[in-house]
Parts: structure tokens; C-alpha cells; sequence
């Protein structure tokens, strides 16, 4: 419940606080006093649009502030989320509008968007005004009523049909994108076959182009490294049989020779001797290496080069179509042999999924007509109730019947048209509440229905204007019966204008305004004793000081006591 509203600078309303808390709080004081400002400043915590034109005039912004306290775990959930914090069960709420039209808010200490409180005003309030009673019109909101109505066994189906509703949305979709897209997929996966065909012809191999480079470098040059190879292998071992021709490997064996002659005279000379034996290993090493690599150069045939030269030809081909090299020419080949895999399953996967959508289908017709048999039967008790109650707002020739009929299609909330029907009196046929009901019997339907609907699905608080609109007498008297019972489970604050609605509050405050000074400014004040009774005679009377305004005042005041 609201315990605290502060409004500074909205509409005509300076700096005023606003004490509510539990049970039936009336709001009442003199036409352009600001009643609907504290309306107003209420729908700006529940995250209504914000208008600049309702900042006072001259002041910069309008600030609202408000303590509502609350228990509710779902509420905690989203100001946790948003950062903020609930103290002893005390959340508050702020809403800033700037005379430029900026608007700020804040919840539980915390800077928070402006849509977060109406995420937080679904959970802790209700507001009817001539707003809603034109939403009541709607056909989504009526049958929203009657699901609240139905409590947790339609929301519970209501919820199951719906993952189903949307579960074969999706189905249908996905069959129809095969379907219309099957000549199209059929033309993708001939491509890819195509593609990867030409890729297997070739069979590129990872860095394959690296290694055919190299070797074509080589086969372009072998000549040139035959003759230097051999040239080298021959000063390094000669196999001439010219006495004269010296090579490496014969002029270190000589030196080792003539060394071994002296080495005895001096150890340092044997020294020498290692190394140069050393020597020619390796000379000898390098020639066996050399013959061997002149022996692989005359085993290369003469079609090598021109072979190596249109392998690499081939993979430039592929390259210039699938990928810079051979490995961007393989990863599209397995991306493609994916693709195509999925491409192939499509003609099963269609029958598969028709197969599925058949099915769901069929589960989400037998929500559907489940919810049309849990609607059926909370509407005949509704219709009863809610008859019950207008009998008793002053309407007792009215019969309200919830009319359930089934639309043409599934939607979202199931194939079901609710409307609210109303016959004021015997004999006329039921019709649509929007064509039959008067402003003020529009206001007691409304009423009938939430005090009926409450005591399956309270709501912490409710916020009444102009619930008496167009009613007077004994119709009035029984509204402000209605509501005081109804805020025996919620917080209930009503803007009114009449006393015989005013008489059932717990708590009566009084707008006031104030015209000294050339403008007008407005505050709000706890009425009890005297103060109440004057009030109360002024809305009967429009004089405070009649005697028997007071009287009649002081009479409609003692039947709060029969609530």
C-alpha cells in the first residue's frame, strides 16, 4: 500500500504531502482545488507519461515522492535488478518531469528508467478513472478480466497454451521457409556438389604451394646446379686419372702424412694431426654427399618442371575461386560438405517438422478448447456475482452476463471472444457494455467487477476517479458501501465528489486551495471530527454552516458502521 504521497510544484499543488496508509481514503475539496492532481501525481509513480504542462507555472520541475510498502517477493526481484533497495518492507519511488518535458525516476534510492515503475505499478496497483473505463471497453481487456477472474487454473492453461501457440507458430514458419525455398535449396546444393567436385579433382593439400614452388625453382635451375655440384664434388674428391689434377680431400691426406713424420718430436703437432684427420672425414662426408645429389638431379625427368608447373597452375585456379591458399581451399570444401549435408536432409526434415507441426497442432486445439471450458464456466459465475453486486449499486432490474464465443482463428490468448454484456431491465437483451451502458452505470459495472474479482486475485491498491460519476442518492451510498468492503483486502483511494461515497472512508482528506496573492496554490489536509462533518456538508449542500447539510452529514457518517 501507499503509506505517503509528497507532490511539489504539479498542476496548482505548491508543496503538499499526502498521508494515505490501509483502508478507504477519500479525496475530496472544491471544483480546480486539484483533486486530480493527486491522481495525476499517482499515475507519474506508475510510470504514466509525464506532460510539462502540468509543471506549476514558473517552477523549473515537478517532483512526486512516495512510500508504499510492500512484501511482495516479485516486487523485491525487479528493484534488486534495478539496483536499488527495500527497507523493513518500505519502498520508495520517485518521478522528476522538467518544464522541458524531461522526465526522471527513481526507485528505492536508485536511478532507474521510467518504464521500470510501470513494471512495479502491475504488481502493486489498479487504477480506474474514465481511462479505463474506456479500456473495459476492449475486447482483450474484458477477456483479461474474466481470465483474472478465473484465477490460477485458466493462467495456468493460459500460460501452457501459449508456449504451444508459439511452439507451432514457429513450426509453421519453418515448413513454409522449406517449402516456398526448396527450388532455391536445390540450386544451392547442385552449386556446392559442383564446388566441391572441382575442389576433389585437384585434392589440395595443406602448404602444398610452398613445397611446388620450391621444386619448380629447383627443376628451372637444375643445369646450373648439375654443373656446380659436380664441379664441387671434383675439388673436393677427384676421380680423374691425371697425375697432375690435386683435389681437396688428396691435399689433406698429404699433410697428414708428412706430419705423422714428425709428430714424435713434438706433442703439439699430434694435435694437428686429429684435426686434419677430422678434416678429411668431413671432405670425404661432403663429396659422398655431393654424388648423391648429382645422382638425384639425373633422375629428374624432363616433364617434371612442366608437371609441378601445371599442379600449381591447378591451385592458383582453385585459390582465385575458393580461398587465398590451399587451406582456405579446403576449410570452404568442409563448410560446403556441411552445408550440403544439411541441404540433403532437407526432404526429411520437411516431413519431420510437418510431422511436429501436426502434432502441436493438435495440442494446442485441446488447450485451446480447454481454456474455452475454463472460461465458460468462470464467466456463468461471474455473471452471477457481478448481478449480485449491481442489484446492490442501485441497479436491481440489471443482469450482467460474460458472453464466451469462439473466434475464427487461434491467437495468442486462445480462440475465445469474451464480452461483457449489460440488460438494465427486464425484457431488453443483453448488449455490449460500449453500447448500452450509461457513464454511470459504466462506473458501477466496473466497481461490481473489481470487488467480485478482488476476492480471487486482490490487487494491494486501488485507485478510483470519478467512480461516481453520473450517480447520486442510493446508487452513491452503495458505491461507498462497495468500496469500503472492498478495502477491507486492498488500500482503496477514491477521488469524489459526494458525500454519500466520502461517508464509508477511514481516512477523509481534503484538498484545499488558496487564490490570496493573485494565484492559485493547493494543499492537502486530514479532515476528522468537525472539520470532516463541514466537508461532508458542503459536498451535500455546498454550505459548510447548514444545519442541515451537518445533520444529514453526521447521518451518513453512522453508516460506515454497518459496513
Amino acid at each position: 500500500m501507499i503509506e505517503e504521497l509528497r507532490i511539489r510544484d504539479l498542476g496548482v499543488i505548491v508543496d503538499s504531502t499526502v498521508p494515505l496508509g490501509p483502508g478507504f481514503t477519500a479525496i475530496t475539496g472544491e471544483t480546480g482545488a486539484g483533486k486530480t492532481m493527486v491522481v495525476s501525481a499517482l499515475g507519474l509513480l506508475m510510470g504514466e507519461r509525464s506532460d510539462a504542462g502540468a509543471v506549476r507555472a514558473g517552477a523549473s520541475q515537478a517532483r512526486v515522492h512516495g512510500i508504499v510498502r510492500t512484501a511482495d517477493p516479485a516486487v523485491a526481484d525487479i528493484v534488486d535488478e534495478l539496483g536499488g533497495e527495500i527497507e523493513d518492507d518500505e519502498l520508495v519511488l520517485s518521478r522528476t518531469v522538467s518544464a522541458e518535458g524531461r522526465s526522471r525516476a527513481g526507485v528505492g534510492g536508485a536511478s532507474a528508467p521510467v518504464g521500470s515503475l510501470g513494471r512495479l505499478a502491475d504488481r502493486l496497483f489498479a487504477v480506474h478513472g474514465q481511462s479505463e473505463q474506456l479500456r473495459l471497453k476492449s475486447a482483450a481487456a474484458q477477456r483479461d478480466t474474466l481470465d483474472r477472474f478465473g484465477g490460477a487454473a485458466i493462467a495456468e492453461t493460459l500460460a501452457e497454451y501459449r508456449v504451444s501457440h508459439r511452439e507451432r507458430q514457429l513450426l509453421s514458419e519453418r515448413v513454409r521457409e522449406l517449402t516456398e525455398t526448396r527450388d532455391e535449396r536445390a540450386a544451392e546444393a547442385a552449386r556446392l556438389r559442383a564446388e566441391l567436385d572441382e575442389i576433389a579433382a585437384v585434392d589440395p593439400q595443406a602448404g602444398e604451394e610452398a613445397e611446388l614452388a620450391a621444386r619448380i625453382e629447383l627443376l628451372s635451375n637444375v643445369e646450373a646446379l648439375r654443373a656446380s655440384t659436380s664441379a664441387a664434388h671434383e675439388a673436393l674428391a677427384s676421380e680423374s686419372d691425371d697425375p697432375l689434377a690435386r683435389d681437396a680431400g688428396g691435399l689433406v691426406d698429404e699433410a697428414v702424412r708428412e706430419l705423422e713424420r714428425v709428430a714424435d718430436f713434438d706433442p703439439r703437432l699430434a694435435v694437428v694431426v686429429e684435426t686434419l684427420r677430422g678434416v678429411s672425414f668431413q671432405i670425404a662426408d661432403a663429396a659422398t654427399e655431393l654424388a648423391a645429389y648429382a645422382g638425384d638431379l639425373d633422375e629428374e625427368g624432363p616433364g617434371e618442371l612442366a608437371r609441378a608447373n601445371d599442379r600449381l597452375a591447378a591451385l592458383n585456379g582453385l585459390f582465385r575461386l575458393y580461398g587465398a591458399d590451399s587451406a582456405a581451399v579446403i576449410a570452404t570444401a568442409e563448410a560446403a560438405a556441411e552445408r550440403l549435408a544439411e541441404l540433403d536432409g532437407d526432404g526429411g526434415l520437411v516431413d519431420e517438422l510437418a510431422e511436429r507441426l501436426d502434432a502441436e497442432t493438435e495440442r494446442e486445439r485441446a488447450l485451446a478448447a480447454r481454456l474455452t471450458e475454463q472460461r465458460t464456466e468462470a464467466a456463468a459465475r461471474l455473471s452471477q456475482l457481478v448481478t449480485a453486486e449491481l442489484r446492490q449499486l442501485a441497479l436491481p432490474d440489471a443482469e450482467f452476463v460474460v458472453d464466451v464465443a469462439e473466434s475464427s482463428a487461434l491467437g495468442s490468448s486462445g480462440g475465445d471472444d469474451v464480452q461483457l454484456l449489460l440488460s438494465p431491465h427486464p425484457g431488453a437483451a443483453p448488449r455490449a457494455i460500449a453500447k448500452t451502458a450509461s457513464g454511470g452505470e459504466l462506473s458501477r459495472v466496473m466497481l461490481a467487477l473489481e470487488v467480485v474479482v478482488a476476492a480471487v486475485d486482490p490487487v494491494p491498491t486501488f485507485v478510483f476517479d470519478e467512480v461516481d460519476a453520473g450517480v447520486g442518492g442510493a446508487a452513491a451510498i452503495e458505491i461507498g458501501r462497495r468500496l469500503a468492503r472492498l478495502s477491507r483486502t486492498s488500500q482503496v483511494i477514491v477521488v469524489t465528489h459526494l458525500a454519500q461515497v466520502a461517508a464509508f472512508a477511514t481516512n477523509h482528506l481534503q484538498v484545499v486551495k488558496d487564490s490570496a496573492g493573485g494565484f492559485t496554490e493547493s494543499s492537502c489536509r486530514r479532515l476528522d471530527g468537525d472539520a470532516r462533518l463541514a466537508e461532508m456538508a458542503r459536498l451535500l449542500s455546498g454550505l459548510s454552516d447548514s444545519e442541515s447539510a451537518l445533520e444529514h452529514a453526521a447521518e451518513l457518517l453512522s453508516l460506515r458502521e454497518s459496513v
